[in-house]
């Protein structure tokens, strides 16, 4: 399944997921710091969304009280709210 999600408080302007069977597949952020959400998006690829929540809650980048890390655990908490 394709989830769209807007992250807030970040650079990253849309995050892309495909989840299938609990585990994200794919995932494509738009914006932000290029180099490393293409990291992020790599260690991530195939892992259970339970995980990649556990791994990235919380997460803060510099003076802000989130980062893309934690706007990706964001989307996925609300994925799973359905």
């Amino acid at each position: 399944m394709t989830f769209e999600y807007i992250p807030r408080g970040v650079c990253s302007r849309k995050m892309i997921l495909d989840i299938e069977d609990n585990k994200l597949m794919s995932l494509e952020v738009y914006g932000g710091c290029n180099g490393n959400l293409k990291g992020i998006s790599s260690l991530v690829e195939g892992m259970d969304i339970d995980e990649i929540i556990k791994r990235l809650d919380g997460i803060t980048c510099g003076g802000k009280s989130t980062s893309c890390p934690d706007q990706l655990a964001k989307a996925l908490i609300k994925y799973k709210e359905g």
